[in-house]
């Protein structure tokens, strides 16, 4: 179909069905044509509000979740669509964008030029909208944290102004952590936006731990407002974007129901406020992408192999990674993801020195962490002194991670907290046996080898005696290789993909869509 034709056809539509198009375009928005829109019934239209958004962008498990929440969503006849900052990593560089939205806003004092940008072809599984605002950072690196709270404002009023000219009103929007936790106070308190007031809002919490706070002294970078409503931007007496949200969306959502649980029970500063809003927050259980992560077609490993095929298919990918230094032959337990806190990883110095030292111990062990620098450095000690035990690798290499998952026997996830856990899934999907805290996404997906059914192993707190003893089951159960094997296969056979989860957010916007 011939360019002009496909945009005049576009347009006609547009005019007939009042499809999501700005009524002030900077220039022509493109489109493949008109496929996807030409519906006599339209579908729930959702705008996902994100920081992050697999592939475009994205530093853990809210960019991850985002993508395929979003791709399932469009899989079960949802129109869901993403808008994010635009950041210049390598994916967004290598497209050409459109400007379909144009404006100038005020933060304090300072001018800023901005523009809602959309690809010029169709590069993921969804509509996508990004966020350019000239003067504030967007490098590669997705948070600066010197000027996070200019960024996350500005971001969060353009696409609001954005939509608030959009011909046709989304039936829901949908906020994604402390990043777009301001929005539901904009819809109810800054008159700029009263003609969204009536969209219906949902904040999911991906992780607490990250509220966005600043001080009262940045409140001009919002847009004005009464300021009898300033106590729903407070919290503590700083502004806390992620509390805001919890007290303003319609509905408040949780990647696990038992990180919900955790969030009004345990230690977080927000726990008053979690159980004076419990009735409308609600657990969904996050999944992942079984596409995307899937042994039997993953290009970045050494062998595919499939449930049939697990034991030969592991075994060269195991060997790949051992190479001359670890012995295969003994059980390889891994660690991936940030060397912080939260993920238990300040122990692993600790823990490590005591199992290599330990007459007990009869395993190898792999670390592929970033962030947290005195930790890797720490470990790096550790390697020098036992390099046919250890090897440390200070990397966030995707396909490093898919190889280390497919030779490894255990996947150590000593975690304070884990709201999503998503690791612990992509584990079991290749075959890898989840060691695991029993706490929040964590506990939801994983049942103990104590069990009949069971296909990992938990243990209860974070110390290195605990995870250490962990550590030293998973060792007695990979010596009795029958049982360990069939407790592989069940692993690989458990479904973890968004399908029943996706469903319960469908009918989430169902129901909140007949409140408007």
């Amino acid at each position: 179909m011939p360019q002009i034709f496909a945009q005049t056809s576009f347009g006609i539509w547009n005019l007939f069905f009042g499809i999501l198009i700005p009524r002030r375009l900077a220039r022509p928005c493109r489109s493949d044509g008109p496929r996807g829109y030409l519906l006599l019934m339209q579908p729930l239209e959702i705008i996902h509000i994100t920081a992050e958004c697999y592939p475009v962008a994205k530093v853990g498990d809210l960019g991850d979740s985002v993508g395929a929440m979003v791709m399932n969503q469009n899989e079960l006849g949802i129109r869901a669509k993403v808008i994010m900052p635009y950041y210049g990593t390598p994916f967004v560089k290598q497209e050409n964008f459109d400007s379909i939205f144009e404006e100038h806003i005020l933060l304090n004092t300072k001018r800023y030029s901005c523009k809602v940008l959309i690809p010029r072809r169709r590069i993921v599984w969804f509509d996508l909208f990004l966020v350019h605002v000239e003067g504030l950072p967007d490098e590669e690196k997705i948070y600066s944290e010197k000027e996070d709270a200019e960024r996350f404002i500005a971001f969060q009023r353009v696409t609001l102004d954005f939509l608030n000219q959009l011909a046709k009103k989304p039936n829901v929007i949908h906020c994604h952590d402390h990043h777009a936790g301001l929005v539901p106070f904009m819809l109810l308190h800054c008159q700029e936006y009263s003609e969204l007031r009536n969209i219906p809002t949902i904040l999911t919490i991906h992780n607490a731990h990250y509220q966005g706070i600043f001080g009262h002294e940045k409140l001009g970078l919002l847009p004005l407002f009464n300021h009898i409503h300033l106590g729903l931007l407070e919290w503590n007496n700083v502004i806390n974007p992620l509390a805001a949200g919890v007290k303003c969306a319609w509905r408040v959502g949780t990647v696990s129901p038992s990180y919900l649980e955790e969030l009004k029970s345990n230690g977080n500063v927000l726990k008053r406020l979690f159980v004076k809003e419990g009735k409308k927050c609600q657990g969904i259980l996050n999944g992942i992408n079984t596409s995307e992560w899937n042994p039997e077609t993953d290009d970045a490993l050494i062998k595919k192999y499939s449930t049939r095929s697990v034991e030969s298919g592991k075994k060269v990918n195991k060997n790949s990674l051992c190479n001359k230094f670890l012995k295969p032959e003994k059980p390889l337990f891994v660690f991936i993801g940030r060397l912080i806190w939260e993920n238990g990883a300040d122990l692993l110095p600790g823990l490590l020195k005591d199992l290599l030292k330990s007459d007990k111990n009869d395993g190898n062990y792999i670390v592929l962490g970033s962030e947290g620098l005195s930790v890797a450095n720490a470990l790096k000690s550790l390697e020098k002194i036992h390099p046919t035990k250890l090897t440390v690798q200070y990397s966030n290499d995707e396909r490093m991670k898919r190889r280390i998952l497919a030779g490894a026997d255990f996947l150590l996830l000593p975690s304070r907290t884990d709201p999503a856990g998503n690791r612990q899934m992509l584990a079991m999907r290749y075959g890898t046996i989840p060691v695991v805290n029993n706490v929040g996404a964590l506990n939801d997906t994983v049942i103990d080898i104590k069990k009949e059914d069971g296909f990992g192993i938990k243990h209860k707190g974070v110390s290195i005696k605990r995870i250490r003893n962990a550590i030293f089951r998973a060792q007695r159960l990979y010596l009795d290789q029958e049982r360990f094997k069939k407790i592989r296969v069940i692993a690989m056979k458990k479904d973890h993909s968004w399908r029943s989860s996706v469903k319960e957010y469908i009918d989430l916007y169902r129901e909140l869509d007949k409140l408007k």
